[in-house]
């Protein structure tokens, strides 16, 4: 890559860390589409678990007081299931297929019926939500909407709920370099210079964003979280639909069948 693009990498990764230092998610749903579009997907991938390791574990360090430990460890236990089962498969989505899975994920989380209540709290709820989120990372690149949810049935506010989302950020993207860095079959490699960018930007962003979290009520963290994550979800929707049917469409362009 160019000193221009990794240049503007690192201001774009800036700029999302300060969003995810603020919702605990949203950054790395934006940082992960930009990184599809440039990168073959395994590239993407790794540059993305680097980035999040370093946005994520610098945002638990900067909030360690309010780490919630009990449900992390629920959640490491369903992510070693998933991890294990995927690298059996070590499947690799196409780009199309990842985009639509990016943008379907915030809304899976909200057709979740009412009276199912998640309890951070309890064994078996940690390890079912950790292997589906663990299987959308490595399918997707991101978690964050759906374990967003994760977290509704306890009594978390918002610095707990960063923090506590944060460490359990941390294994996730771990797991997911270990994935597409090392089990695939077209594993990845990447640009020593590009990673450290990555490192200190997000590091940057991260704490940028945290005298305004502290600013925030709960009240506004939830109703900024919530339509933020709709818009961008419905962005990678409308783009992985058009990147699934560009194919056929211009095709049938070539050839005169549409007109």
């Amino acid at each position: 890559m160019t000193p221009i693009m990794i240049a503007a990498l690192g201001l774009l990764m800036v700029g999302t860390a300060f969003l995810s230092g603020l919702f605990g998610m949203a950054g790395g749903l934006i940082l992960i589409g930009v990184l599809l579009a440039l990168m073959p997907l395994p590239t993407a991938m790794v540059l993305h678990a680097i980035t999040q390791m370093a946005s994520n574990g610098w945002r638990a360090f900067l909030w360690r007081t309010h780490i919630r430990w009990r449900p992390v460890a629920n959640y490491m236990v369903g992510a070693a299931v998933a991890l294990a089962a995927w690298s059996l498969t070590r499947y690799v989505p196409d780009k199309p297929v990842a985009l639509l899975l990016l943008g379907i994920t915030p809304f899976m989380a909200r057709l979740l019926p009412a009276n199912i209540k998640p309890d951070p709290d309890r064994l078996w709820q940690g390890t079912v939500y950790g292997t589906i989120c663990m299987g959308l990372m490595l399918m997707t690149g991101v978690s964050g909407p759906l374990l967003d949810t994760f977290f509704l049935g306890g009594d978390f506010g918002r610095r707990e709920k960063v923090a506590t989302k944060a460490m359990c950020q941390l294994v996730s993207h771990f797991s997911k370099l270990i994935y597409f860095g090392g089990v695939i079959d077209q594993a990845a490699t990447l640009d020593p210079v590009l990673a450290a960018v990555a490192i200190a930007a997000s590091m940057l962003g991260t704490t940028l964003a945290r005298r305004i979290l502290e600013a925030m009520t709960d009240q506004q963290f939830v109703a900024w979280s919530m339509n933020l994550i709709t818009t961008i979800a419905c962005y990678y929707i409308a783009y992985g639909s058009w990147l699934l049917v560009r194919t056929p469409v211009l095709a049938a362009f070539d050839k005169g069948g549409l007109q």
